[in-house]
């Protein structure tokens, strides 16, 4: 997908208050994307154990089935750029709505494990578009003096996705008396869990028929009078014809980076491609989604009822949301570098303490009193260290560490090794907790733990910077 210009025409004013209203909701809109990835990826946690017992599958088999949807998403997120030049920002988000719609239709009435692996990867592509297209549409219809803001909408509606759709799983699993395959209305609560997800998928297609195509699109294809028009409705009282010859001039001037641009080093690639996908890979391997997929059999397999791991993995939710919004004010004001140190040192630290924890497990029966407490105060901080650092500094960082000659390529391939790594890291817990959960957890406060050489000696500080001054 083309890059969005940057800067905004000389002596253009901010958007009027009533102009500015109107973004907000263009910019929700777009963000519901971003709230069905976030539900989406973190359904699944609250049916895995009713999915393992349905199928009567092995912790291998249900990892994959879990797992399933982040192939997907690799294939989205490659596609979702071509086609939005192709046929439009809206058209794009339209089709995520309706294989969301489908997808959870499907992964609510499975007759097999094959069949509802693969309508998770049906899901799993359109989380992929969702999470290029929303981003991309926000930062060109946004005003540039509200772009940063805006732009927030995204990473915020992702985690409110994560934390509705745990308090939806533990509504449910209460309507169906504690039971993950307990029924509700001849359909059995995990079926709910990932059947529900259609509402807010309906939402989604219907207000992204109540938002205007992208100006940058419009501009692309020829419609400048229809460009104008949504250029006047966000922007407010600017020089229209000055705003789309810069817009205009900006698309010119761009350069469609490919594969190859990234070719060169000792390596392979470019230094500073490496570090991007040095960034996006130990985001993962710290094992953050673990808490998000699996959080509710973790909880029960050291004793806890599954109503309660219903009601912790909630919490655990909040717990993202309020160190989402930490992030979002401190990235700016103490840099990227620092804002992750504090989130590598705090999560190695709490990786640590739950394996500790972990250790004193005893087959299926619960963890110690003193014990349990520490694995649910570690776990609780583990995500809260991540939410406030890792969780948000990464893309921030892979928007911007990238040079422009290579930037659009540069991240694809940073996203594509953080799809690939979350794969890796939700397909292998269960294996790795069945055979010795304490050591998966050491091995996860690892890597934790060698991140923080990887930004002290390779990572870049962007705080401040142009992007133009990326080399």
């Amino acid at each position: 997908m083309t890059s969005t210009a940057q800067a905004s025409t000389p002596g253009a004013k901010a958007a009027h208050p009533e102009h500015l209203g109107h973004v907000v909701f263009i910019t929700a809109a777009a963000a519901m994307g971003g709230f069905l990835f976030g539900y989406d990826s973190s359904v699944i946690n609250g049916a895995n154990g009713g999915i393992q017992d349905r199928f009567d599958l092995s912790s291998g088999v249900t990892g994959t089935v879990a797992a399933s949807a982040l192939l997907g998403s690799a294939l989205g997120a490659a596609i979702a750029g071509r086609i939005a030049d192709r046929i439009g920002r809206i058209r794009v988000m339209q089709i995520a709505a309706v294989l969301f719609a489908v997808s959870a239709v499907g992964s609510g009435l499975p007759f097999a494990a094959w069949d509802l692996a693969a309508w998770r990867v049906l899901g799993g592509i359109a989380i992929g578009m969702a999470s290029v297209i929303g981003p991309a549409y926000i930062a060109e219809v946004a005003p540039p003096a509200y772009r940063g803001r805006l732009a927030s909408f995204q990473q915020a509606a992702i985690v409110i996705g994560i934390a509705i759709s745990q308090l939806v799983n533990w509504a449910l699993l209460n309507m169906a008396d504690g039971e993950e395959r307990g029924t509700i209305a001849g359909l059995e609560a995990w079926q709910w869990m990932l059947g529900v997800m259609l509402v807010p998928a309906l939402i989604y297609g219907l207000l992204s028929f109540a938002i205007p195509e992208s100006p940058r699109y419009l501009i692309s294809v020829g419609r400048t009078a229809d460009a104008k028009k949504v250029l006047a409705d966000v922007e407010g009282d600017i020089d229209l014809d000055a705003r789309v010859a810069e817009i205009d001039q900006a698309m010119r001037g761009d350069h469609k980076s490919t594969f190859k641009d990234l070719l060169g080093g000792r390596f392979g690639l470019l230094p500073i491609v490496w570090i991007g996908i040095g960034l996006s890979v130990f985001q993962q391997l710290v094992g953050i989604n673990v808490i998000f997929y699996y959080s509710n059999l973790l909880w029960q397999s050291v004793g806890v009822d599954p109503s309660s791991s219903f009601f912790y993995s909630f919490e655990t939710s909040i717990i993202n949301i309020i160190g989402t919004v930490i992030a979002m004010i401190f990235v700016d004001r103490l840099g990227r570098k620092p804002l992750a140190l504090i989130g590598s040192v705090g999560m190695g630290i709490s990786l640590a303490a739950a394996a500790w924890a972990f250790s004193f497990q005893n087959g299926s029966d619960p963890l110690p009193t003193a014990q349990g407490y520490v694995a649910l105060i570690a776990a609780n901080a583990f995500v809260l260290f991540f939410a406030l650092s890792w969780g948000v500094v990464v893309w921030v960082m892979l928007g911007e560490v990238f040079p422009n000659k290579i930037r659009a390529a540069a991240l694809g391939v940073a996203a594509s090794a953080q799809w690939i790594a979350n794969w890796v890291i939700t397909i292998t817990f269960p294996d790795l907790a069945d055979w010795n959960l304490s050591l998966t957890y050491v091995m996860y406060a690892v890597f934790a733990f060698l991140s923080i050489p990887f930004i002290l000696k390779f990572v870049p500080e962007t705080k401040g910077k142009k992007l133009e001054e990326m080399g």
